[in-house]
């Protein structure tokens, strides 16, 4: 946890984090990955959390509807479409099912005081690591090493969370094409073009609390096309 001179630091430096939650399915997961954002957080950072759904037939948008009545309009709110809603000046991207957990932001947080235009979370670097993955997912780490090999990305991890300058993460998403998990992908690989300078913080990945991967063989075919699309245009 952040010490209390860093919370007070941060409370006068008048940053604010607009976190980024895309859902689908997470009517289970969401209850918890708020709770504990609202945890780690705590009192010592101005934030805001938004749920981005992508229509989900489980009911996820009122559940994140009801959340908002619990925690109250200026901490949660609910958009299809979430970064043009972010008024902070620092965005962190991460998934709802629990993978990226949120312990480890105030290291993010930490880390970004460096000046780095981002940070992002690796399961590779010190401490970081997997857990509680099946085979499948396991892969990853082969997706990742094939990477690093045809992209040399500069950062150790291209799928985990993330924590951008709100004008870095504007300037990249104006650049990148593509979608799913080829887009975290492209992501540091347009940063790398840009040089925009990327910190690291070692984070453990575990597998979701409730419901189902949405990591199939259509997502894994469409990762290796993304993949060389993007080693022959970048």
């Amino acid at each position: 946890m952040a010490s209390r001179k860093s919370l007070q630091a941060n409370r006068a430096n008048g940053d604010k984090y607009s976190v980024l939650l895309p859902t689908y399915n997470e009517r289970e997961n969401l209850p918890l990955i708020v709770w504990l954002l609202v945890k780690y957080f705590g009192e010592g950072y101005n934030y805001e959390i938004i749920v981005i759904d992508d229509g989900s037939p489980d009911g996820t948008q009122e559940v994140a509807e009801q959340l908002q009545k619990i925690y109250g309009d200026d901490k949660i709110t609910a958009y299809i479409h979430g970064m043009k809603h972010a008024t902070g000046n620092f965005v962190i991207i991460m998934d709802a099912d629990l993978s990226h957990h949120p312990k480890f932001i105030p290291q993010f947080i930490k880390q970004k005081e460096g000046d780095y235009d981002l940070v992002s979370g690796t399961r590779y670097l010190g401490s970081g690591g997997v857990y509680g993955w099946d085979l499948r997912r396991k892969l990853i780490r082969g997706a990742n090493f094939l990477t690093q090999v045809l992209l040399r990305p500069g950062a150790s991890d291209l799928t985990g969370s993330f924590l951008y300058k709100k004008k870095v993460l504007e300037s990249l998403v104006e650049r990148c094409v593509s979608k799913g998990y080829v887009f975290q992908m492209e992501m540091i690989v347009r940063a790398r073009q840009l040089n925009y300078t990327v910190g690291e913080v070692p984070i453990s990945f575990v597998d979701r609390v409730y419901g189902e991967s949405k990591l199939g063989g259509n997502e894994i075919v469409s990762f290796v096309k993304g993949l060389l699309t993007l080693f022959a245009t970048t």
